[in-house]
């Protein structure tokens, strides 16, 4: 008689960005090949797109393809995993819609409509956060995005006034991007450019934009955006905004100071969503993210289950937090599976502690910027250099493909 087939164990991971990639790959690469029976278990990783986006990069692309590599910009996630053995992985283009923590199972829905359940032995919770803006983030498909950005093209190419809600780096790099493409850059000399062609407006509740650092930071940003003919209104926020109608064409935006802006686009920055609907609400913390501890493990969900990324509570949304957390999770996760194949496993958890120092670094359209990397200033050539020039896309190839995590560390 034949042998019977020994079940398969689910690596199942929700989300294909920045977490969800890195963690797959990484897994694929040092923690299956360590286990009793690798052929037993498959990396089954779920995402509602077929593409990776590198969407700190949003804020040009938006403007035109020409102004980044769309091949570096938008990556195929089938494409980069086709090099690991189907035994061990398996992609499903579907969108997860319900996680049944007690009975260990996920229901999910492809694109297609067809509902299905997908058993974990494992479980990671890489599925990130929405942006308010469908133009700022992968929120559903890249096809979808796409076709945003085109028709925010056409709708740039006659406006005259737009306002953008939120002073943090999303609204102030997609305000830097606008204004000097609409409207260029004044003269060395002067203060701030006058008499723009396209009227752009910042609204932040804040005392000042890009509150994650520091004052003077921030003043020069603001110097920077005013030679864009960029304005930023500070200390109030959007309360209410009307879309244009039969009786006018504008967007009526009012403010919490009781004034109205109208504008020919309006487009939120104001924070991110975590994409946590399908989760029971005991797992989550006041703010929708998922509820973790230092070792990535997801309270109160059962044994092997973690969360990561822009999703869980354990660090501010960064990617340089994501990139620290990865090697801490997977290290985890290893050894959880191991303990659970009978292999004795000597030593303690992996920790994740946040790195509090100020760091941040913020394009200020095409050829400046503003920032800081571990409680250091960082010159305008410098943060255009490391982000500027192309936002990231010099970093996300080890990324997607992987080479990245060559080395366990």
């Amino acid at each position: 008689m034949a042998p019977t087939p020994t079940p398969t164990k689910n690596i199942l991971i929700l989300g294909a960005s920045y977490a969800g990639v890195s963690t797959a790959h990484y897994l694929l690469k040092h923690a299956i090949p360590k286990l009793p029976d690798p052929e037993s278990y498959k990396i089954v990783l779920v995402s509602p797109s077929t593409e990776i986006l590198c969407r700190p990069a949003c804020p040009r692309p938006m403007i035109s393809d020409d102004l980044l590599p769309q091949d570096k910009l938008f990556v195929s996630i089938p494409e980069v995993f086709k090099k690991y053995s189907e035994e061990n992985f398996r992609f499903e283009h579907a969108t997860a819609l319900e996680l049944d923590h007690a009975g260990r199972k996920v229901l999910v829905k492809s694109t297609d409509q067809v509902e299905k359940t997908i058993e974990y032995h494992a479980l990671v919770i890489a599925t990130g956060a929405s942006t308010p803006s469908p133009l700022l983030g992968l929120n559903s498909g890249a096809d979808t995005l796409r076709a945003e950005w085109v028709e925010f093209r056409t709708e740039m190419s006659r406006a005259k006034s737009i306002v953008i809600a939120g002073g943090g780096p999303a609204g102030i790099e997609t305000a830097g991007e606008l204004g000097e493409h609409l409207n260029g850059t004044s003269g060395w000399f002067c203060g701030k450019l006058e008499n723009p062609k396209v009227q752009i407006t910042v609204v932040t509740s804040s005392s000042q934009i890009l509150p994650g650092l520091r004052s003077s930071i921030a003043k020069k940003a603001e110097g920077l955006l005013a030679r864009m003919g960029v304005v930023v209104v500070k200390g109030t926020k959007v309360v209410d905004v009307q879309p244009p109608s039969e009786e006018k064409d504008t967007t009526a935006i009012t403010l919490s100071d009781g004034s109205v802006l109208e504008a020919d686009i309006y487009i939120p920055a104001v924070g991110t969503t975590p994409n946590t609907s399908f989760i029971d609400k005991s797992l989550l913390i006041a703010d929708g993210r998922v509820n973790v501890t230092n070792a990535l493990r997801v309270e109160g969900a059962g044994e092997r289950v973690y969360a990561v990324g822009d999703v869980a509570s354990n660090a501010r949304p960064a990617v340089h937090a994501i990139l620290s957390a990865v090697p801490v999770l997977c290290a985890n996760v290893k050894r959880d599976l191991l303990l659970a194949s009978g292999v004795d496993v000597s030593g303690a958890d992996r920790l994740f502690i946040e790195d509090t120092r100020e760091t941040q670094l913020v394009p200020i359209g095409r050829r400046w910027g503003v920032g800081a990397a571990m409680g250091w200033q960082i010159p305008s050539f410098m943060v255009w250099l490391i982000k500027g020039r192309d936002y990231w896309l010099w970093t996300t190839g080890g990324l997607w493909s992987g080479s990245q995590w060559d080395k366990e560390s």
